[in-house]
């Protein structure tokens, strides 16, 4: 990211809610949150440590099977089980044992191989693993990494409170979800209300969420809120609500899950970016709510909305979706990205830094398999196992080994084994 300082106001809502700040991202109001007596980062940012690699030759990172896009990191699952992470380090997220930013990724260490599934928040990091255990790592200032603490861990530790029958996890702002096989859902961490436990305590271990003890199949994590999809299609979110991303027609915060109007079925996928929604249909559509300063909406305005809006000239081919910050993407049936939003980084890959209200197709993009969104960058998987990230940079987030911001997708590379991979 560029040299951006966030807004006095937004700074302090960071400092008091949540130990953590990331630079260059547009000033938002919060509604009053709990104070916390844990210490704020320093401001300004620390000048970016990477550690120098100029004589040490990479490839592309091949053999990816899962992404997940963090706050200004990132960190990918290959198909042996390994997870390797690359980016902003300051709370340990990357998981190697070590605070140090990495521009290209780095092994997790102390995971194994069994790992079947992550999820990246703002600071931390998660892994499900074969067994049905969840292990995290990072940021843990709220309780997010479900240790029974709030130290943070620069090596995965695991998640107390959970049987051996989760499915998914999600992780947000400063708070994680887990899905378990009979379709409950539980979560953890700072609670401003997006633990739906009926309380704004935060918790270090996880609680159910009330109302939603079967009945889902799918959890989204947002800034400060949560958002579930039920199994017959309709979608329930809870939390903050201040710009309407909850949906329910009104911007009250929720304590526990209310419907989502207008989407009582017929919904495939949720996502949930900073301050708001999107959900995709089973017909290809995809519909979004809450927070617009950006033309994150896709509606070809900017205006706030408390119930879904139809995303305009977006075909009816979608077949996944994600949110940001202030961006969302879309994956088409034909391996197509297409996003809409802010650019000021780039994160939209169009080959521009000038936002928009509507959707725009990657540049140089094609055989895409699945799509994340970060802060301020996104990347994308591809068919032959490779992964493309575009966007913000200023920590090393897209994992090309520079810190330069990129406006067209970018090839993840690493170092070649035998050459000091670590």
């Amino acid at each position: 990211m560029r040299a951006l300082l966030l807004s006095v106001a937004c700074l302090a809502l960071l400092a008091a809610c949540y130990p953590l700040a990331v630079p260059g991202f547009p000033s938002l109001q919060s509604t009053p949150v709990p104070t916390r007596t844990l210490p704020p980062p320093p401001t300004p940012y620390p000048t970016l440590i990477l550690v120098p690699t100029p004589t040490l030759a990479v490839a592309p990172l091949q053999d990816v099977v899962a992404i997940a896009a963090g706050g200004a990191h990132t960190c990918a699952l290959t198909r042996s089980g390994a997870v390797r992470c690359w980016g902003w380090n300051w709370y340990g997220q990357l998981g190697d044992g070590t605070k140090t930013d990495r521009p290209m990724p780095v092994g997790v260490v102390g995971l194994g191989r069994d790992v079947v599934a992550i999820a990246a928040g703002e600071a931390h990091t998660c892994a499900l693993t074969r067994s049905g255990a969840v292990w995290c790592w990072g940021s843990n200032g709220g309780g997010e990494l479900g240790d029974g603490t709030t130290t943070d861990r620069p090596t995965p530790v695991r998640v107390v409170g959970l049987g051996s029958d989760v499915v998914a996890i999600a992780a947000g702002w400063a708070h994680t979800c887990a899905l378990t096989a009979g379709g409950e859902v539980r979560c953890w961490g700072a609670n401003v209300g997006q633990l739906g436990d009926g309380t704004t305590t935060d918790r270090p271990t996880p609680v159910g969420v009330m109302g939603l003890e079967k009945g889902v199949a799918a959890v989204a994590a947002g800034g400060l809120h949560t958002c579930a999809l039920s199994t017959d299609g309709g979608v329930r979110c809870w939390g903050q609500n201040q710009y309407g991303q909850l949906g329910d027609g009104t911007t009250t915060d929720r304590l526990t899950p209310v419907d989502v109007v207008g989407l009582e079925r017929g919904v495939a996928a949720v996502a949930a970016g900073w301050g708001h929604t999107c959900a995709l249909s089973t017909d290809g559509g995809v519909r979004c709510w809450g927070q617009n300063q950006s033309g994150e909406l896709g509606d070809d305005t900017t205006l706030q909305r408390n119930t879904p809006v139809e995303v305009v000239s977006l075909r009816r081919d979608g077949v996944a979706i994600t949110a940001g910050w202030g961006h969302t993407c879309a994956l088409t049936q034909g391996g197509r990205v297409m996003c809409w939003g802010a650019n000021e980084f780039g994160q939209l890959g169009d080959g521009t830094f000038t936002g928009s209200a509507v959707p725009v197709g990657g540049v140089g993009l094609s055989g895409v398999v699945a799509i994340d969104a970060g802060d301020a960058h996104t990347c994308a998987l591809t068919t032959d196992g490779g992964v493309r990230c575009w966007g913000s940079n200023t920590l090393g987030q897209l994992g090309d080994g520079t810190t330069t911001d990129r406006n067209m997708p970018v090839e993840v590379v690493e170092i070649e084994q035998g050459a000091g991979a670590p």
